[in-house]
């Protein structure tokens, strides 16, 4: 199993490319802020206790630590589930020839195991240079003691390391599991239909997350006006649980909105429209993949630029200082959008992509590439304004949540034109992916795909 593991990535590395991006973000993300601790946590006495503007390195590194590494989170797990769904054939014709579960899942182990090994040092590397270049940054503007400096240690990074490993290790054991113990002669079958219920678990586990970011958000609309800080963090860390609830209910808010928005699309384009709408409603579950990363991206972009300018007027109107406040949620909102952009392209172009043989099938009934590419481009839009219309009500929720703790209103302060921008920059990575990974998708003779061809 551990040759015919290592053969796979090296015969198919496209398949794990989004998982090396996402597992290469979690180190990176893990390295960066550790060596933060590690700065302050070996600095000299003296360096340490010389004051600085701002809540002090230590505050920094674990309040931007721990947002961040939740999304890397986030984004691992997704790449790992396509990263396996791509390999449903293949492992369930494992499993015809006799394959045991337990061969199964130690093949994806070796898979995990050697992607993350495969990018541990250039994310260590990037995330040393990235605390170096943020450390800098804090000296500048006052937030960091001189004397401070990234020590020369590999401890972060070997934390990083083991961190992804656990990650990358217990969310593949979770999604080889379906496919590792169901019959052999059923899991040919598993690998070509999807189930048409939302399993109980999912939804309980859906309604806790709901119920958990809307505990966050009150805790963060509570704090009081000098705890601006810690009522930021509640309700991103909110809307970050809220989004996990939106990826676990997600079937069922995705069929309903897709019935609703896809309204102009069938009276408009009668014959692709309607064939998008079925698509992304009957199979609910992959529109679901395709629409939380946008969602993601939308709703902790506009969180944090609707926090900013809430905090700014709040400051205004106070005649407080707010500068460090905003450059930190600035530089927090860069890392942040880099994640989801990064999960949001890496899932679109695998949701398409291992559509090949439905395409095949479209083409072999009639369908021309010019109709499948109309279909593709109705599906793009409607999978992200289902995406932009969820991001922005967790965004709309959070940023209540925090503007009711600087302002004592609920109504915060939203900068328009940037939230505009937020959406067209959805757009701009969802539409095009689709579309350049379906292009890719009905290349060829439609033949060899739909009679079970490799992908």
């Amino acid at each position: 199993m551990t040759v015919l593991a290592l053969g796979q990535v090296r015969r198919t590395p496209a398949a794990f490319a989004g998982l090396a991006v996402a597992f290469l973000l979690l180190v990176a993300t893990t390295t960066l802020f550790g060596s933060l601790f590690a700065s302050q946590a070996t600095a000299p006495e003296a360096v340490r206790a010389t004051p600085v503007a701002g809540p002090g390195l230590m505050v920094i590194a674990g309040a931007f630590g721990e947002i961040a590494v939740l999304v890397a989170f986030f984004v691992v797990v997704n790449a790992i589930g396509f990263a396996l769904r791509r390999q449903h054939r293949e492992l369930a014709l494992l499993r015809t020839i006799a394959a045991t579960p337990r061969q199964v899942r130690r093949l994806v182990r070796v898979q995990i195991l050697v992607t993350a090994l495969a990018v541990a040092v250039p994310g260590a590397l990037a995330g040393v240079q990235a605390a170096r270049l943020l450390l800098v940054a804090l000296r500048e503007r006052g937030m960091a003691a001189p004397g401070l400096r990234v020590p020369m240690t590999p401890l972060p990074a070997l934390i990083a390391l083991a961190i992804t490993l656990v990650v990358g290790l217990a969310a593949s054991a979770v999604a080889v599991r379906r496919i590792s113990r169901i019959a052999p002669a059923a899991a040919l079958t598993a690998t070509t239909t999807e189930h048409g219920r939302t399993g109980v678990l999912r939804l309980l586990v859906g309604a806790c997350a709901l119920v958990g970011g809307g505990l966050l958000l009150r805790l963060a609309a509570t704090r009081p006006a000098d705890e601006l800080d810690k009522a930021g963090q509640a309700a991103l860390l909110g809307s970050l649980v809220l989004l996990v609830a939106v990826g676990l209910t997600g079937p069922l808010a995705a069929r309903a909105l897709v019935f609703v928005l896809g309204a102009p699309l069938r009276a408009l384009l009668p014959g692709t429209g309607w064939l998008a709408e079925a698509n992304l409603r009957g199979y609910a579950r992959r529109l679901t993949s395709a629409m939380v990363p946008v969602a993601l991206l939308v709703g902790l972009s506009g969180t944090m630029m609707i926090m900013t300018r809430t905090a700014e007027h709040a400051a205004g109107a106070t005649g407080a200082a707010s500068d460090t406040d905003v450059w930190l949620r600035q530089a927090e909102l860069a890392l942040l959008t880099c994640f989801a952009a990064v999960s949001t392209v890496n899932t679109v172009i695998a949701v398409t992509g291992e559509r090949r043989r439905e395409f095949a099938l479209l083409r072999l009934v009639g369908a021309t590439r010019r109709q499948l590419l109309r279909m593709l481009t109705a599906e793009a839009l409607l999978t992200t304004a289902v995406g932009v219309l969820l991001g922005a009500g967790v965004a709309a929720l959070a940023s209540a949540a925090f503007s009711t703790a600087a302002t004592g209103s609920a109504m915060p302060s939203v900068p328009a034109e940037a939230c505009g921008w937020i959406v067209v920059g959805a757009a701009a990575l969802t539409v095009p992916g689709i579309l350049g990974a379906g292009l890719r998708a009905i290349q060829g003779p439609a033949a060899e795909p739909a009679g079970g061809g490799r992908d």
